[in-house]
């Protein structure tokens, strides 16, 4: 069997596989364990991934080595962009019937709120920056190459990921960059994971009222379906794949060193074609049992491809002031960007969280939201929220990495 661009027997796949469902199972026994109502829920998947790369990386190193090239990024990358297509995929079509009347009557409130939430993480960066310069004497481009990977982490942001290190003007600041962002990575995720939680809790919320003041914000629109549509499969897997097709061919396109990336292709398409449900008399909308297992398991995926890799990054290049400059980095924007939308947009807690997730470019802590608020209403301000924060975390990425040189 050719892959990856080798022979790999199916011993050597069956143990990637065998890796992955064993970090999953262990993963969800600890996201399970809840402490004062707080759980990691899928994120404990993540947790169990970032150990596993942490003290067995190099043994899946040697059993995916072949001619003695290995293919364990390759393989660890095809899991990841396989979970990422997953669950984007599924979030539009579950927010596509209701995404472009919600954004019409908050478009505004969605795009300020983007916008600040990348803007505060911009110059947090930036003030770490300069703070590391004149405290540790660094070199000014070194720092600013480490820094703004650890923003792209702390955001979980691939798109800034990819566009610093084009930014950059040499390999040996692309692997600083590349540091920078396993390092951040696990706060990135889970610090958002945990204040999905923790906010409701701290402001006392009734999740029953807030998923009314949800439905008056976000009314539910009627379904385009009659029920009497040709269906092309039973599940619905045929308009789900052609929807990832076509995202991922739209998302690849480049304008400059900009792009959508796979995640915004995916999610733009899925979210017309689930606002539209059907084309003549011919239904493009997967079930919703489809959706959410694709969602789940799209997440777990994606979880685990990143853990492991950031794992191995994490431990090998770990110093404690880049840890609090990510922590910096992920609470800053966060905190404000949740005050802000509460106390001058008036946005309602459930939207607001949802905001926060796709401003802060969070696919984990939707997951994590979803399942906290119990609807998935939630989806729609993540969906408005996430296409503005993509486009300003590559430009901001870009303009910190020239502005330091």
């Amino acid at each position: 069997m050719v892959l990856f661009g080798g022979i790999l027997s199916i011993k050597t796949i069956s143990f990637l596989v065998f890796c992955v469902f064993l970090i999953a199972a262990l993963g969800y026994l600890l996201g399970r364990i809840t402490i004062k109502g707080v759980s990691l829920g899928t994120a404990g998947v993540f947790i169990v991934a970032l150990l596993f790369g942490a003290f067995f990386y190099n043994p899946l190193v040697e059993q995916l080595k072949v001619g003695g090239t290995t293919y364990v990024t390759n393989a660890l990358k095809i899991v990841e962009n396989l979970g990422l297509i997953l669950f984007v995929t599924a979030v539009g079509f579950i927010a596509g019937p209701n995404f472009f009347g919600d954004f019409k009557r908050n478009f505004k409130s969605y795009i300020v709120l983007g916008l600040l939430i990348i803007i505060v993480g911009g110059l947090s960066c930036a003030a770490c920056i300069i703070f590391d310069n004149k405290v540790y004497g660094r070199d000014l481009e070194e720092v600013s190459a480490m820094l703004v990977g650890l923003l792209s982490g702390s955001l979980t942001s691939t798109p800034a990921f990819s566009a610093a290190k084009a930014t950059v003007t040499s390999d040996a600041l692309e692997a600083i960059v590349a540091v920078g962002h396993g390092i951040a990575y696990l706060y990135g995720v889970v610090g958002v994971v945990l204040f999905v939680q923790l906010v409701p809790k701290f402001c006392k919320a009734n999740m029953e009222e807030e998923r009314a003041k949800l439905s008056e914000a976000n009314p539910e629109m009627p379904s385009k379906l009659t029920g009497k549509e040709l269906e092309l499969d039973p599940f619905g897997f045929c308009a789900f794949s052609i929807a990832a097709v076509l995202g991922v061919m739209i998302g690849s396109i480049k304008f400059g060193n900009f792009s959508l990336t796979t995640t915004g292709g995916c999610l733009l398409l899925s979210l017309i074609l689930g606002h539209f449900a059907k084309i003549g008399n011919v239904s493009i909308t997967p079930t919703e049992s489809t959706l959410k297992v694709f969602r789940e398991l799209g997440l777990m995926l994606f979880l685990i491809g990143a853990g492991i890799a950031g794992g191995a990054e994490f431990v090998k290049y770990f110093e404690w002031v880049y840890f609090i400059y990510g922590i910096i980095m992920t609470m800053v924007p966060m905190i404000i960007g949740f005050l802000f939308a509460k106390y001058v947009l008036k946005i309602n807690l459930l939207n607001n969280l949802g905001s926060i997730c796709g401003g802060m470019t969070s696919t984990p802590a939707l997951g994590t939201l979803i399942s906290t608020a119990g609807t998935e209403k939630v989806a729609g301000a993540y969906a408005s929220t996430y296409p503005i924060a993509l486009i300003a975390v590559v430009i901001v990425s870009q303009v910190l990495i020239i502005f330091f040189r």
